[in-house]
């Protein structure tokens, strides 16, 4: 059958329509912007100074009050001086904050790693990484390689132990919620019920006043102890690490915190840049090798 001319050319044109639609609904798609970048990519959500923070520009970081030294100095956290100060700052700088975007807030040491949200971005309090705490919080990867020591004043029967087992039938103490006090339950399994303190001054208090026989710190803490708080006290030894891998002390997010990647980023760039390794040089290089008790 022949069309006329004008017939023949409206059904090639309806041809071709149909032709491009088909093209079209097979192509792929321009998909949205926001949605072509991948959730949590660093691109996306480490962009420096401009992180999902609890206060926009501004960096909130937690620690305890009073802060002890050597972590911090003259228990002024905002001064940049102190091993976890001084770590607080280059983590705030890596990721994108200067010194007067950071807030400190104070925070009890057992709250940090409590369960509920936080009202910080990031806390800093020589807390342990942990299995168990890691069911509440999220933690950074570890920004200091720590042991436990113990405490005694110099003279007496505790300062004189070599070995755990010396230490068994000995009234020891610790801080509430620290690794410290583990060690003391699962390391050390004393004869007597170990006392509990709720800051590590009250247990200076009870170890100056006799109330315990020996404390337990992490060591950096014990050098500073016996050489400016407690001077008549000694170190009488450290822990080895247990399960083989070293304890180490993490910054603690909310869990599930959109800012975790981006931290542990900054916290892994210092440590690869040897930073981490000069401001420990620079806050904690007193804190020598002390007798390891087996």
């Amino acid at each position: 059958m022949h069309l006329a001319p004008r017939a023949l050319h409206r059904a090639v044109a309806a041809a071709t329509i149909a032709l491009l639609a088909t093209a079209v609904g097979c192509a792929p798609q321009p998909e949205d912007k926001a949605a072509a970048k991948p959730s949590g990519s660093a691109g996306n959500t480490c962009a420096k100074g401009e992180l999902a923070t609890k206060t926009s520009g501004k960096l909130t970081i937690a620690t305890d009050k009073p802060a002890y030294e050597p972590w911090f100095k003259d228990d002024a956290p905002a001064n940049g001086q102190g091993f976890e100060s001084a770590v607080a700052y280059a983590v705030a700088k890596q990721l994108g904050y200067g010194k007067s975007a950071v807030v400190w807030q104070s925070v009890p040491f057992n709250k940090a790693f409590a369960p509920g949200v936080k009202t910080f971005d990031f806390d800093i309090n020589q807390v342990s990484i942990s299995t168990e705490r890691k069911k509440a919080v999220d933690f950074s990867s570890g920004y200091y390689d720590v042991r436990q020591a113990v405490i005694a004043l110099k003279g007496t029967k505790a300062a004189k132990a070599t070995g755990i087992a010396d230490l068994r039938g000995l009234k020891l103490g610790a801080q509430v919620g620290t690794t410290s006090l583990d060690y003391i339950t699962d390391v050390v399994k004393p004869k007597q019920q170990p006392a509990v303190f709720a800051k590590n001054d009250q247990a200076k208090s009870a170890l100056k006043n006799g109330q315990v026989d020996a404390i337990v710190t992490d060591l950096p803490t014990a050098f500073y102890i016996t050489a400016a708080e407690v001077t008549d006290a000694k170190i009488v030894g450290q822990f080895e690490n247990q399960g083989g891998t070293p304890e180490q002390f993490g910054l603690v997010l909310d869990k599930g915190s959109a800012l975790t990647s981006c931290v542990t980023g900054a916290v892994d760039a210092l440590r690869e840049d040897g930073t981490l390794a000069r401001i420990e040089k620079q806050w904690l290089s007193e804190a020598i090798d002390a007798p390891v008790l087996k």
